[in-house]
């Protein structure tokens, strides 16, 4: 889909960058590893989305959940820049209507926090002008989604999977293109007029010995109602965020995440390096540091 005119043509107000500030962007290569890995879509046509392109990555957005449905960014370990200032203001994306996004009203005065779907760090590559851009440009709420904002083994994990990769599988060209999103499902909680996700996913994709090769992953925030029954139904109460436990992050098959999402992941479920599971309780590979990622085909 196409942003409105009157989007497109958004002028500058508090939290917005100016419109004519977000041209030329050119978004995610689909051809960045040499071989396409495309961007990720739903696979029906009656989703409704927008394709947002940024510095390096891109956001496909679902308007009627007012956030991303993936997103999908290019990483160059060779050209990271660590030298950039962190950008501490989030922004709307002028190119769309604000009450399409889920903007700062759905994160004040409580415990939820803005999680980066592309991280940071990511796209921060090239040169001086390019990574200052890109660092920006993770900061437009399209780029968020609620997360609880607890930190615990389970979500530095989560926080840590690229720059293992980079390190491992990537360490040739250092390159990994990166698809992640919340899981859009319809009994997500309710909340400020948007509905909080419960589970996030991420796929990464990369060469190894000159072939295509992917690794899935899901970070799940669902309340623990056994071990956290009393901060569960403390979250219950009117006007309050919804019950979030403790972050889990397990690596899973590629296929799960195109089941879980209704994602459109193109060649990436053939070249899932997960070997097939010997048991339904193996089928999901709980994660408690990135030694426990399987990064070979069994």
């Amino acid at each position: 889909m196409i942003p409105s005119d009157s989007a497109r043509a958004a002028g500058a107000v508090a939290g917005t960058a100016p419109g004519h500030l977000m041209a030329g962007r050119a978004g995610y290569d689909e051809r960045f590893l040499g071989v396409p890995v495309p961007l990720p879509m739903p696979s029906s046509p009656a989703v409704e989305t927008v394709v947002l392109p940024y510095t390096h990555f891109t956001v496909v957005l679902r308007p009627d959940r007012r956030m991303a449905a993936a997103a999908a960014v290019c990483i160059d370990g060779e050209r990271l820049r660590e030298d950039v200032p962190r950008e501490t203001g989030w922004r709307f994306d002028p190119r769309l209507d604000q009450d399409r996004q889920a903007g700062d009203e759905v994160y004040r005065d409580n415990s939820l926090d803005k999680g980066h779907l592309v991280r940071r760090l990511d796209p921060v590559w090239g040169d001086a002008a390019e990574a200052d851009q890109a660092d920006v440009d993770t900061f437009h709420y399209t780029n968020a989604a609620p997360q609880a904002d607890v930190f615990n083994q389970g979500r530095q994990v989560w926080q840590e999977l690229e720059s293992h990769l980079l390190g491992t599988v990537a360490r040739g060209d250092r390159r990994l293109a990166v698809l992640s999103g919340p899981v859009l499902h319809e009994s997500d909680p309710p909340y400020r007029g948007v509905q909080v996700p419960l589970r996030f996913w991420k796929v990464a994709a990369f060469l190894q010995e000159g072939a295509l090769a992917a690794t899935a992953y899901v970070l799940d925030q669902s309340p623990d109602l056994i071990w956290d029954a009393e901060r569960a139904l403390a979250g219950a109460t009117p006007g309050a965020p919804p019950p979030l436990g403790a972050f889990r992050t397990f690596q899973v098959p590629v296929t799960d995440v195109v089941e879980l999402t209704a994602l459109d992941l193109g060649p990436l479920p053939a070249a899932d390096l997960m070997p097939a599971p010997r048991a339904p309780q193996e089928r999901w590979r709980r994660l408690r540091s990135t030694d426990d990622i399987v990064l070979r085909r069994g």
